[in-house]
Protein backbone atom coordinates (compact mmCIF):
# COMPACT_ATOMS: atom_id res chain seq x y z
CA UNK A 1 0.00 0.00 0.00
CA UNK A 2 1.18 2.96 -0.75
CA UNK A 3 0.99 6.95 0.88
CA UNK A 4 -0.39 9.79 -1.08
CA UNK A 5 -0.11 13.36 0.32
CA UNK A 6 -3.41 15.53 -1.01
CA UNK A 7 -3.43 19.25 -0.32
CA UNK A 8 -6.82 19.81 0.56
CA UNK A 9 -8.74 22.86 2.65
CA UNK A 10 -8.65 21.83 6.49
CA UNK A 11 -12.27 23.03 6.35
CA UNK A 12 -12.73 19.79 4.13
CA UNK A 13 -10.00 17.88 6.08
CA UNK A 14 -11.83 17.85 9.37
CA UNK A 15 -15.38 17.14 7.34
CA UNK A 16 -14.28 13.86 5.86
CA UNK A 17 -12.35 13.17 9.54
CA UNK A 18 -15.77 13.87 11.24
CA UNK A 19 -17.47 11.62 8.64
CA UNK A 20 -15.26 8.92 8.83
CA UNK A 21 -15.26 8.63 12.80
CA UNK A 22 -18.66 8.46 12.76
CA UNK A 23 -18.40 5.47 11.10
CA UNK A 24 -16.13 3.92 13.05
CA UNK A 25 -13.05 4.53 10.55
CA UNK A 26 -10.22 6.51 10.20
CA UNK A 27 -9.98 8.98 8.03
CA UNK A 28 -7.62 6.80 5.45
CA UNK A 29 -9.77 4.03 5.86
CA UNK A 30 -12.76 6.15 4.52
CA UNK A 31 -11.13 7.59 1.87
CA UNK A 32 -10.02 3.50 0.55
CA UNK A 33 -13.68 2.71 0.99
CA UNK A 34 -14.72 6.09 -0.88
CA UNK A 35 -12.55 5.73 -3.70
CA UNK A 36 -13.63 1.85 -4.02
CA UNK A 37 -17.28 2.75 -4.05
CA UNK A 38 -17.54 5.74 -6.01
CA UNK A 39 -17.22 5.66 -9.86
CA UNK A 40 -16.02 7.13 -12.59
CA UNK A 41 -18.04 8.98 -15.08
CA UNK A 42 -17.15 6.47 -17.70
CA UNK A 43 -18.33 3.54 -14.80
CA UNK A 44 -21.40 5.32 -14.75
CA UNK A 45 -22.20 6.41 -18.68
CA UNK A 46 -21.61 2.02 -18.87
CA UNK A 47 -23.80 1.38 -15.79
CA UNK A 48 -26.60 4.43 -17.62
CA UNK A 49 -26.79 2.19 -21.17
CA UNK A 50 -26.75 -1.03 -19.37
CA UNK A 51 -29.97 0.26 -17.51
CA UNK A 52 -31.11 1.62 -20.62
CA UNK A 53 -30.84 -2.19 -21.97
CA UNK A 54 -32.26 -3.57 -19.51
CA UNK A 55 -35.43 -1.42 -19.49
CA UNK A 56 -36.10 -1.63 -23.45
CA UNK A 57 -35.48 -5.03 -23.04
CA UNK A 58 -38.38 -5.44 -20.23
CA UNK A 59 -40.58 -2.81 -20.57
CA UNK A 60 -40.13 -1.78 -24.09
CA UNK A 61 -39.22 1.58 -22.53
CA UNK A 62 -36.45 3.56 -24.63
CA UNK A 63 -36.34 7.22 -24.12
CA UNK A 64 -34.45 9.46 -25.99
CA UNK A 65 -31.74 11.73 -24.53
CA UNK A 66 -34.06 14.93 -24.37
CA UNK A 67 -36.68 12.29 -22.35
CA UNK A 68 -34.04 11.29 -19.90
CA UNK A 69 -32.85 14.82 -19.40
CA UNK A 70 -36.54 16.04 -18.84
CA UNK A 71 -36.58 13.07 -16.24
CA UNK A 72 -33.80 13.50 -14.65
CA UNK A 73 -34.38 17.23 -14.26
CA UNK A 74 -38.02 16.58 -12.79
CA UNK A 75 -36.39 14.34 -10.14
CA UNK A 76 -34.07 16.91 -9.60
CA UNK A 77 -36.82 19.45 -9.28
CA UNK A 78 -39.12 17.22 -6.87
CA UNK A 79 -35.91 16.21 -4.75
CA UNK A 80 -34.89 20.03 -4.15
CA UNK A 81 -38.95 20.44 -3.36
CA UNK A 82 -38.44 17.75 -0.83
CA UNK A 83 -35.47 18.69 0.91
CA UNK A 84 -37.04 22.30 0.74
CA UNK A 85 -34.63 24.06 -1.20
Amino acid sequence: MSDANVRIPEEAKDRLAALAAAEGLSLRAYLARLAETLLTPAERADRAEKVRAALKEWHGCAPTAAEAQDLDSELDRRLARAMGR
